[in-house]
């Protein structure tokens, strides 16, 4: 009982953190329009990005990688004590994702999750972060399509976890499920975006959409 008790706190808090809209936060800090308001209206680095504003980009990518990596971080840190460990990281990794998805804060209107995601895979693995954010950069720096990098890097996230098992990390079970449904999710999450790269009208990286008034 004790265990499952602390279990409910981890997801709650992790999930409370996720939460944060830096997209819309850091926004209205720098004194921008709320990305929810044009290019893709998504909370997210990329679409702050077509604010014009590359500083607010680049904070709202790293404090959205941020609040997925601490609640796992944190449940490494302090959560042996307490009879925490791996399926602990997956559940606060996993409501870390969601809050970000459906933040409380914010109407359930959130992200689609990439920055947040690759934030839950650094406090999961160094190496898994990198080969994953790797794979992002390679597919985005030769296709110049923001969601197609994140489509492919989501698909390729679990098989590198996977496959790397006894010879980058030890896998564990709870931790490659929790990955797993993080990447459906983002794939999920990214189902407009699928449907604009058919027709061929997904707007690239560095091309302004709608530019806030």
């Amino acid at each position: 009982m004790n265990s499952l008790l602390s279990l409910v706190l981890v997801a709650v808090a992790a999930y409370l953190v996720g939460s944060l809209s830096f997209a819309v936060i850091v926004s209205r800090v720098m004194g921008l329009n709320d990305p929810r308001t044009y290019g893709s209206k998504n909370p997210g680095a990329t679409n702050v990005l077509r604010s014009g504003s590359k500083a607010a980009a680049v904070a709202t990518l790293l404090l959205d990688a941020v609040k997925g990596w601490l609640p796992v971080a944190a449940v490494q840190w302090w959560g042996q004590p307490y009879g925490l460990g791996e399926g602990a990281m997956a559940v606060a990794g996993l409501a870390a994702f969601l809050g970000h998805l459906f933040p409380v804060y914010f109407r359930f209107a959130g992200g689609k999750g990439v920055a947040t995601a690759l934030g839950v895979l650094v406090a999961t693995s160094g190496w898994l972060a990198l080969a994953t954010g790797l794979t992002w950069l390679i597919v985005a720096y030769a296709f110049r399509y923001s969601s197609l990098a994140a489509l492919v890097a989501a698909l390729f996230a679990p098989a590198y976890y996977a496959f790397g098992d006894g010879v980058a990390w030890v896998a564990d079970g709870s931790l490659l499920l929790s990955t797993s449904i993080m990447c459906l999710l983002l794939i999920w999450r990214h189902a407009p975006n699928i449907s604009r790269l058919v027709k061929g009208t997904e707007t690239k990286l560095g091309v302004k959409k709608d530019p806030a008034a």
